[in-house]
């Protein structure tokens, strides 16, 4: 997802299973009717990622609990990825999560996994704030399990040398994927700004922390290093700020996607034959394919010169495209 509500947003963790596994694991739903074309299913399955309606739930033009039906009956896309900002007090609402869930059902629309922010920094050096971290997402990994998603998506923000991020996040992510692992739930990690964005960082951290339940969510455009402060720590001040330093996307993703659980369809901006500007799609999904990844890939748009549903249908209509040549 996008920059959002935090400030900086690191991430990590490993996997010990092979991609395709990853894939499996994230993908026991039949194929959306999204992701079938002309040409026969795609080597994927596509998703859509709440925060491409961001604009319209922050300025409540859009409920949270209408988000599955609208995935499905507008977009026929089956399948749906939660962001926690938009029902935060509500991971431990009961009543809340079983109408949710029986929305899911009604529409044939599968839970796919939440995207956590605003838990904490758990790559805080400081050990009492980072164990706080890790146990302020245990809600949410229970809520997981009651939707039937298969993860929970966290970051790792930490102050700090890169190396001294590194053990931080190595510790916490391991004592919340075991944790996840009694509830049957991944722990996976975006490059989401910062040191997570440098790709063999997040990596060696993967390797580091090697458990089978935690992985990766490589996002096409998250590799932003370093960038301007906001002028406030709101989505439209994010949107306003620039990269000054830019981690290559391809080589991260291409270190980051042996780890991945999922993976996010980032899109901005389009030219006039649909394909993404700023992101060579062709370039990376075969990145995606070579390393058999069969999981979901979420559909993503952060752009500002579409509306919503527009850049949703042009980013579905490209993974579509693609993945079918590719397929």
């Amino acid at each position: 997802m996008g920059m959002g509500l935090l400030p900086a947003v690191l991430a990590a963790c490993n996997n010990g299973q092979s991609t395709k596994e990853a894939g499996a694991d994230s993908s026991a739903a039949t194929d959306s009717t999204a992701g079938k074309t002309a040409g026969g299913p795609l080597f994927f399955k596509i998703s859509l990622a709440e925060w491409s309606f961001h604009q319209a739930l922050f300025a409540g033009k859009m409920n949270h609990l209408d988000f599955p039906a609208k995935a499905k009956n507008d977009f026929g896309i089956e399948a749906v990825e939660y962001v926690n900002q938009f029902f935060k007090d509500k991971a431990k609402d009961k009543a809340y999560l079983t109408d949710l869930k029986k929305r899911c059902d009604d529409n044939g629309v599968r839970s796919v996994l939440i995207m956590c922010d605003g838990e904490g920094e758990m790559g805080d050096l400081d050990k009492k704030k980072r164990m706080q971290a890790v146990e302020n997402h245990y809600k949410w990994v229970e809520a997981a399990q009651f939707l039937g998603c298969h993860a929970i998506r966290v970051n790792a923000a930490g102050e700090g040398k890169p190396e001294e991020v590194s053990k931080a996040v190595i510790e916490s992510l391991s004592k919340l994927s075991a944790f996840g692992k009694d509830h049957n739930i991944n722990v996976i990690v975006e490059n989401h700004g910062g040191t997570s964005s440098n790709g063999k960082w997040l990596a060696n951290v993967m390797k580091t922390v090697n458990m089978p339940n935690c992985g990766t969510l490589p996002d096409f455009g998250n590799f932003c290093l370093n960038r301007t402060k906001p002028e406030s720590n709101t989505p439209e001040g994010w949107a306003k700020t620039k990269c000054l330093e830019e981690y290559d996307r391809y080589e991260g993703v291409q270190e980051l996607i042996p780890y991945a659980k999922g993976v996010s369809a980032k899109t901005y901006d389009f030219d006039a034959n649909g394909n993404c500007v700023e992101t060579d799609y062709s370039r990376m999904l075969k990145i995606v394919k070579d390393a058999n990844y069969t999981g979901h890939i979420g559909i993503e748009y952060e752009g500002q010169k579409l509306s919503e549903e527009e850049g949703i249908r042009k980013t579905l209509a490209l993974l579509q495209k693609i993945g079918s040549a590719l397929s």
